[in-house]
């Protein structure tokens, strides 16, 4: 609890780590080494980079006695969540410089979307070595077609001793026992999670305990790239990685290469610009093509509606799928969130919102 005694000599500043970001009618608290975010008024967000040079008492003064509650209300929150920490002196503050936004990633292709169906012309193993020769780090893999854990071994194989750390499959559900599963990625160990669709019922579940890897059984079918998109608070990312390269860069498309299902190398596989297909393109050479890397640098800041949104450094962004097909600035079509009223449509996701803001 803030007591104003105690601090009302003291400075105060937000711990480096947490990043205040400020909406139309909300602002947003986002502790990135913790991984949790907390709604804030836009008040609140002023205070903390307006007068954050400002003595508690000093502060106290300019918003006079009958917001005193409120500054209270305020600083016992901040506190309490262990947002901020307290100086004696303007001098001490200095001693805190800000984390550098400066966003350093040391591949050419951070990861990449391989599409498969049973009519698919190319070999994964040599789409695996191309990836490995680009630094790829995270694949996800997406077959439309039943097809066996078993039959997976060969292909998986090929990505030993390569930069490919993570893999993210989807594949049809089929009559598979929970222990081949767990034999299956305990062999496979790159893979970070495997998701059944078309279930006949929804459950996630760990690996085991102590492990990230995750087993998800969903109702949904997933038929071709047009379920790919959607905007829901369930996919926000807190962290510092996800939040730096979102003040530069696309988070859903820098460093991006997808092969849909017929082999057509695009940044995504749900968009229609292909750049080659990979029987006589390599993945090098379309990256190198005019216009690949344009989708890298659109970033949230500059995207119609989620400039204003509080969430939009926490959140992934869909060039795919937008309003307005003719502006690719234009806001995702999947997103249901109006920053304007602070509303969801469809999805109703609990905020913890201080002051009913």
């Amino acid at each position: 609890m803030f007591i104003y005694e105690k601090y009302k000599t003291k400075y105060f500043s937000l711990f480096a780590c947490c990043i205040s970001v400020k909406g139309a009618t909300r602002s947003l608290i986002c502790d990135s080494q913790r991984g949790n975010f907390h709604a804030v008024p836009n008040d609140l967000h002023d205070i903390l980079t307006k007068n954050k040079f400002c003595r508690i008492d000093q502060l106290f003064d300019i918003f006079e006695a009958k917001n005193s509650d409120i500054l209270i209300d305020y600083f016992s929150f901040l506190t309490q969540n262990e947002y901020i920490f307290w100086c004696d002196s303007i001098e001490e503050l200095h001693l805190f410089p800000p984390i550098s936004q400066t966003f350093e990633f040391p591949r050419f292709i951070a990861n990449a979307i391989i599409e498969r169906n049973k009519y698919s012309p190319y070999s994964i193993n040599s789409v695996v070595k191309e990836l490995h020769e680009l630094t790829c780090k995270d694949v996800e893999m997406r077959f439309y077609d039943p097809i066996d854990l078993e039959n997976m071994s060969p292909f998986l194989a090929s990505f030993q001793d390569t930069s490919i750390e993570n893999i993210i499959m989807y594949l049809p559900c089929y009559n598979v026992a929970n222990e081949a599963i767990k034999t299956f990625l305990i062999q496979n160990n790159r893979i970070h999670s495997i998701c059944f669709f078309g279930s006949s019922y929804n459950k996630i579940y760990k690996l085991h305990e102590y492990s990230s890897t995750r087993i998800i059984f969903t109702d949904q079918i997933i038929s071709d790239n047009t379920h790919c998109g959607m905007i829901m608070s369930e996919y926000f990312t807190c962290n510092l990685p996800t939040m730096i390269e979102s003040f530069h860069f696309n988070t859903c498309l820098n460093r991006k290469i997808s092969i849909d299902a017929e082999g057509n190398i695009k940044n995504c596989f749900s968009m229609t610009k292909s750049y080659g297909n990979i029987k006589d393109t390599t993945l090098k050479e379309a990256i190198e093509k005019q216009g690949f890397k344009d989708m890298w640098y659109i970033h949230k800041d500059q995207i119609e509606v989620c400039k204003d949104c509080e969430f939009r450094h926490i959140c992934t962004d869909c060039r795919a799928y937008i309003q307005d097909p003719n502006n690719i600035y234009s806001k995702p079509a999947k997103c249901s969130y109006d920053p304007y009223t602070a509303t969801w449509g469809a999805e109703n996701p609990t905020d913890n919102v201080l002051h009913g803001q």
